[in-house]
């Protein structure tokens, strides 16, 4: 009990340091360029306090639950040594997390002209598809730069085919899906996988699945929009509070609370019951450990309610009137600067950043810090976001962005260690979560609305944006790294070159 709750209070720090500056620019904002009515303020302020406990909650359930259950389905998936059943298996994995990721449902309503059934459906067919390619690549260690660049001809081949009003909402859709449901459970299925393999390429190789499951995605919605010809826009803009007292503001919260409740219960209920049938037939394991993956499910299941709800009731609404009221000024322009701002410090909030950072640091024996990793992903959500704005303003067409953006990102994979490629393709998918949808999105739409722009092109792709930038970032960091570590290399040739051109009485008298 001790331990937990240390683990508590250790998890409520890191929660607060992540939600924490959100809130002072937000509140600066508020009492200074952007001011924003009381109804609206209390409502971010009572969604800030169920952020930092939701995220506290979830943190802790993720490496209690979501990791433990992912590393030991992996590795008994990889000991059958059938192919057969790893294709399967991993196909049903990446079809029943993806149903059950909660943000799958706020990319379904924002589609246009598509039933929300049919995108849901299409979009787990696209991630299971992925999964499978993604865990093959692994077992026959094929090189994810060579496949990541076949992917990507495929996704703007695909884009020429479908209209340009929708090409921002298909790319919107491959980081929206890999959140913090998906992202935990798959990382720690590729760590569990490569466990099993014995060569010295097993742990870079433990890297990328998120990156090829955010392309199946992609890929799904694509097929949909050439299929069913949409055109128009769903958008519609959230409601903003009005309340009277704190009665009303509780009521309002109280309103949102049960839908989430409901939404993740029927989201981790596949999880449980696919991991309770592997239970039975292949782990086996004993019943402390059982019980311990139980308490970490609860643990993720109060804190994804408390974050889902915190972020649609509190954040939504205040993001998108900010977004409003920081374009209507004649100094707009701001709002580029304003945005990175935010960007740089809400991606240390995603749930699924967290996950990735600690595992990248165990895996890689600390040569890649969470710390260094934090800073990398924090720039690029930055210039993504100061990219996004300046979309927003300008009606810039997003592939002026993506193209540029995907060629630079893997032209970088070949002149960098391949676990930075890896990790850089699996940050844009972790880096673009809940907290990008549910604040950086409405903030997008509200200024455009403000600018008089297109929702569907200007304001979406803010979520594509986020989850481009990283791959960047994070492969210039690998390319720093190599270029110490040759540095620290020729140093030490160089030294030993010295020692074996002296005789024995220089190196004692040295």
């Amino acid at each position: 009990m001790k331990a937990t709750l240390e683990k508590l209070k250790e998890k409520m720090i890191e929660s607060l340091q992540a939600v924490l500056p959100i809130v002072c620019i937000v509140l600066i904002l508020c009492f200074s360029v952007a001011p924003i009515s009381p109804s609206i303020l209390l409502c971010f302020l009572m969604g800030a306090v169920m952020i930092v406990l939701g995220l506290m909650f979830f943190t802790l359930g993720a490496e209690t639950s979501m990791s433990p259950m992912g590393e030991k389905v992996g590795a008994a998936m990889t000991r059958t040594k059938k192919l057969w059943i790893v294709v399967s298996v991993s196909f049903i994995l990446g079809f029943i997390i993806t149903i059950s990721e909660p943000d799958l449902q706020v990319l379904a309503q924002q589609v246009p002209s598509i039933p929300n059934a049919v995108i849901v459906l299409s979009v787990a067919l696209g991630v299971g598809l992925f999964l499978v390619v993604a865990l093959l690549r692994m077992l026959f260690s094929i090189p994810l730069n060579k496949l990541l660049i076949g992917c990507y001809i495929l996704v703007f081949a695909f884009a020429c085919f479908v209209p340009e009003s929708f090409w921002a909402v298909a790319f919107d859709s491959g980081g929206v899906t890999t959140g913090p449901m998906t992202v935990p459970f798959i990382m720690a299925l590729g760590v569990g996988i490569s466990a099993i393999r014995s060569d010295r390429h097993a742990a870079n190789d433990s890297f990328g699945l998120v990156a090829l499951c955010s392309v199946g995605p992609i890929l799904a919605v694509l097929v949909l929009g050439m299929l069913y010809k949409p055109d128009g826009s769903a958008y519609v803009p959230p409601i903003m509070p009005e309340i009277a007292n704190s009665a009303e503001l509780w009521a309002l919260f109280q309103v949102g609370l049960p839908t989430y409740i409901e939404e993740i219960a029927v989201s981790l209920a596949p999880i449980i019951l696919f991991f309770g049938i592997f239970q039975i037939i292949s782990l086996k394991l004993s019943m402390r450990s059982l019980r311990r993956i139980l308490i970490g499910l609860l643990y993720t299941y109060i804190g994804l309610v408390l974050f889902l709800t915190g972020a649609n009731v509190g954040f939504m609404p205040a993001a998108n009137y900010l977004g409003q009221q920081m374009a209507s000024h004649d100094f707009r322009w701001i709002i580029v600067p304003i945005g990175m701002l935010i960007g740089f410090f809400i991606v240390k909030a995603e749930p699924a950043v967290y996950v990735l950072n600690k595992q990248v640091e165990e895996l890689t024996d600390g040569a890649i810090s969470a710390g260094a990793m934090g800073a990398a992903m924090s720039i690029g959500v930055a210039a993504s976001i100061g990219l996004a704005m300046l979309r927003v303003l300008t009606g810039l067409n997003i592939m002026w962005f993506l193209i540029p953006g995907y060629a630079i990102a893997i032209g970088l994979s070949f002149y960098v260690p391949k676990i930075f490629t890896a990790i850089a393709f699996d940050s844009g998918g972790v880096a673009s979560g809940p907290m990008t949808a549910t604040f950086l999105l409405p903030f997008a739409q509200g200024a455009c609305i403000a600018v008089g722009g297109n929702i569907v092109t200007d304001a979406f792709g803010v979520v594509a944006m986020v989850a481009m930038t990283p791959l960047i970032t994070i492969q210039i960091l690998g390319l720093v790294y190599q270029l110490q570590k040759n540095r620290a290399v020729k140093r030490q040739n160089e030294l030993e070159y010295v020692f074996d051109m002296m005789d024995d009485d220089a190196i004692i008298n040295l």
